[in-house]
């Protein structure tokens, strides 16, 4: 999805937030932080997802679209996506991953992208262990950008998930499922959080 927008600037300058969009940060865990960076109305059940995974102990963001149809303008692609409150959290935690919404609604995959190599495996193995299906992230959307959002934390890396509709709309619907997948991506940080940077 191309930015209607090239930086939050530009997208503030023309939409209202508390009316167009808001932004919901949870603080708690510098070291992890959870995103979503397209929440709301743009890309659905992204912002329930993150909020899901980042569970009561890590730092969770949602960007959300509010307006009652055409959110798809408020879509900051990830390499653009530059709010500044998103920026100060990200900016020391040692894990940040992201959460899109990939379009297809035929079939049910999770794309895992990002800089962070070993990150990434470990969310892969463990989504798959849950019994969801994974695949390479498709041109375009492997996140490998230095300035995308996922990767702009201390280390200069990072991991995202490109959810397909279908999972998203089967999350919507069954909430132990959700569950189940958060925790899966919950195991793959905490098992990386274990090992020396």
């Amino acid at each position: 999805m191309a930015s209607s927008y090239k930086s939050f600037k530009e997208l503030s300058n023309q939409e209202g937030e508390g009316k167009d969009y808001q932004i919901r940060i949870c603080s708690r865990e510098k070291g992890v932080v959870i995103l979503a960076p397209h929440g709301g109305k743009i890309e659905p059940m992204t912002s329930e997802i993150a909020e899901a995974i980042a569970g009561e102990d890590y730092s969770f963001y949602s960007f959300e679209g509010l307006k009652a149809e055409g959110n798809h303008v408020l879509h900051i692609e990830s390499h653009l996506f530059d709010e500044p409150q998103a920026l100060k959290l990200v900016e020391n935690a040692d894990i940040v991953l992201t959460v899109h919404g990939q379009l297809d609604r035929k079939d049910e995959f999770i794309m895992v992208g990002g800089l962070h190599i070993s990150l990434r495996s470990e969310i892969k193995r463990r989504l798959e262990e849950a019994g969801f299906q994974t695949r390479p992230p498709s041109e375009g959307l492997q996140g490998i950008d230095p300035e995308n959002i996922c990767n702009r934390g201390r280390l200069k890396n990072g991991a995202q998930l490109e959810v397909s509709r279908k999972v998203r709309d089967s999350l919507r619907a069954d909430r132990e499922r959700l569950q189940a997948f958060a925790d899966a991506v919950r195991k793959a940080i905490q098992r990386f959080k274990k090992r020396s940077f």
